[in-house]
């Protein structure tokens, strides 16, 4: 029968989940137990993030090993890291979910805001085709689970394929493409619970063969809900970018992401004001609508650079290459490549 030292050897070599670091040194074996008479060893394992897919993983791996050397029954209890440890080893090496996707190179982008109703979609999506259009290769995982929406911005009408026990996401415009949208029927409602939610974006992670990739978009809901923070435990290398209207209001709630970034560890590449104005074609006359000076605040407040201001305008729509959202050609399509090319520069410099 193993002794206790040997137990917290074995399992000291795990790596913790969420921090991709090894369980020895996180001194995340808090206690073992064996009971030598019924074969059972019994531990307490602290780890990053409680629930999910990774603790569900790490615990079969801690059965197995420990059957394979002599236990015939196993007892696992699991708690989280003090905050001051996470923060210790968080970014010492990229999690578990990071280097199933990435081999160091990918650039990890999540695209939040404060409140819904400010084309935070609709900058992911054109975000991405413009990476793509610099010769980029990208990817965008719809993890606005309630909302998502970004099929239907990009006219994808096609549904993932398989291959084996992974997922091929659908590919349109030059960006893999992965979405809740794809799994439920149409106008079926999502009426899931937080856990529920955080293991279906985990298989998104984990399960979906995305190949190589310079940039991973992410289309977070709005707020700093459970998903956010899920992303942000995840990914602890991921970057973020902000979206706002001019208007002072959404500034404000979009302030929030930003310090749930800032709190997190995680950099803010910059703030995108979205329907800046309104241009006349006739006139060439700008309409504030919404007001002015939102985005400049936010972004001075939050001491990061405002990446650009998008007017107000519809995409010209192609019913033969239909994407309602995706803007080809035009004024708007040149201010997201410009977007692009900025994010491009201020991530290789990184």
């Amino acid at each position: 029968m193993l002794t206790i030292k040997e137990v917290e050897e074995l399992l000291g070599e795990l790596k913790d989940p969420i921090l991709n670091v090894p369980l020895k040194e996180t001194e995340g074996i808090k206690e073992v137990k064996i009971k030598e008479e019924k074969s059972h060893i019994s531990v307490k394992i602290a780890i990053g993030r409680m629930g999910g897919q990774e603790q569900l993983d790490l615990q079969t791996k801690v059965v197995n090993i420990l059957k394979e050397n002599g236990a015939e029954t196993v007892g696992i209890r699991f708690e989280e890291l003090d905050d001051d440890l996470i923060e210790q080893h968080r970014g010492s090496a990229g999690s578990e979910t990071e280097n199933n996707i990435s081999d160091g190179n990918t650039e990890f982008i999540a695209i939040a805001s404060g409140k819904g109703g400010v084309g935070k979609s609709t900058v992911s999506v054109n975000l991405a085709v413009s990476l793509a259009k610099q010769g980029k290769k990208v990817g965008i995982i719809d993890a606005d689970i309630y909302g998502f929406s970004v099929p239907d911005m990009m006219g994808i009408v096609e549904k993932p394929g398989v291959d084996g026990e992974k997922i091929i996401p659908v590919e349109r415009y030059g960006v893999k493409v992965i979405s809740m949208a794809f799994f439920v029927e149409e106008n079926t409602p999502v009426i899931w619970r937080g856990p529920m939610l955080g293991k279906m974006l985990t298989s998104f992670f984990n399960e979906v063969e995305w190949g190589e990739l310079d940039y991973l978009l992410l289309d977070l809901p709005p707020g700093t809900g459970d998903i956010a923070l899920d992303v942000h435990q995840m990914l602890p290398h991921s970057k973020e970018i902000i979206v706002t209207t001019p208007h002072p209001t959404a500034a404000f709630v979009a302030a929030r992401a930003g310090s749930m970034a800032l709190h997190t560890k995680h950099e803010i590449l910059g703030v995108i004001e979205n329907m800046s104005y309104f241009e006349s074609e006739n006139t060439g006359q700008k309409e504030y609508i919404f007001g002015t000076g939102g985005g400049e605040k936010l972004a001075l407040d939050l001491e990061v650079p405002l990446l650009g201001q998008l007017p107000l305008g519809q995409p010209e729509w192609d019913q033969d290459d239909f994407a309602p959202s995706i803007y080809k050609k035009g004024k708007i399509s040149e201010v997201y490549e410009e977007i692009a090319e900025r994010i491009i520069s201020e991530t290789n410099e990184k």
